[in-house]
C-alpha cells in the first residue's frame, strides 16, 4: 500500500511483462480473474509483441471480452459511499471490511486504481493469440454475463471453451478452479481445460 498504484493498464502490463522475461525458459500458463483476466490477456499479447513465448493456455475468468464496451458508468471516481455500495454489489469484500472506516480509508485508493485500470483500458485490435483459452463465468454473476465472456473466442486460433460455474462474480473461491489448474498441469486436463 506504500507504493503508488498503477492506474493505466499499459504501464502495468509492461512492468509485469518485463518481470516475466527471466521465467520464460519453460512452458507456462496464466490464470486471471476479473481485472486479472484482462491483465493476463494483455501480458500474453505484450510477450508476443516482444517475440517472447506465449503462454500454453489462458484461463480468463469473470471478465467481459476486451472488445466489448463497459456498460456501466465508471466506478473509480464515485464518491466514497457510492463506491462502497458498488463493492457490496460485487460481493467480494467482507461486510466487516466495508464497515470499517479506517480500513476502507487505507484500501479505497488501491480499489479506485484497480477500477481505473479496467475503466480506462482501450482495446487495440491485433491478431489472435495461438494459445488455448478457457473462459469461466458465474451463473449468478450480476457484473459480467456469460454472453459478455463468450466473445473471448475471437482472441485465439487455438481451442476455446466456456464453462459456467455456480456462483456470483467471485465464484472463483471454489475448489473447481483449482481442479482445472491441477488437471492442466498434471496433463489430465487436455488443451482446453
Amino acid at each position: 500500500m506504500a507504493e503508488t498504484p498503477f492506474t493505466q493498464l499499459d504501464s502495468l502490463v509492461q512492468n509485469l511483462g518485463e518481470s516475466f522475461l527471466p521465467l520464460l525458459d519453460r512452458p507456462f500458463a496464466c490464470f486471471g480473474h476479473s481485472l486479472g483476466g484482462l491483465l493476463t490477456f494483455e501480458v500474453a499479447r505484450w510477450l508476443r509483441y516482444y517475440r517472447q513465448p506465449e503462454p500454453r493456455h489462458l484461463w480468463i475468468s469473470a471478465v467481459r471480452a476486451p472488445q466489448l464496451p463497459i456498460p456501466e458508468p465508471p466506478l473509480h471516481a464515485l464518491p466514497e459511499a457510492e463506491l462502497v455500495a458498488e463493492l457490496r454489489r460485487y460481493n467480494g469484500t467482507p461486510a466487516a471490511v466495508l464497515e470499517n472506516a479506517e480500513l476502507m480509508e487505507l484500501l479505497l485508493p488501491t480499489i479506485r486504481a484497480d477500477f481505473a485500470l479496467l475503466e480506462t483500458y482501450r482495446y487495440q485490435l491485433q491478431t489472435p493469440l495461438t494459445c488455448s483459452i478457457k473462459a469461466l463465468a458465474g451463473s449468478q454473476d450480476l457484473i459480467v454475463s456469460s454472453e459478455e465472456i463468450t466473445p473471448w473466442q475471437v482472441h485465439t486460433t487455438g481451442s476455446f471453451s466456456l464453462e459456467v460455474l455456480p456462483g456470483d462474480h467471485f465464484f472463483v473461491h471454489q475448489p473447481r478452479i483449482l481442479q482445472f489448474l491441477e488437471a492442466f498441469f498434471s496433463g489430465k486436463g487436455g488443451k482446453g481445460e
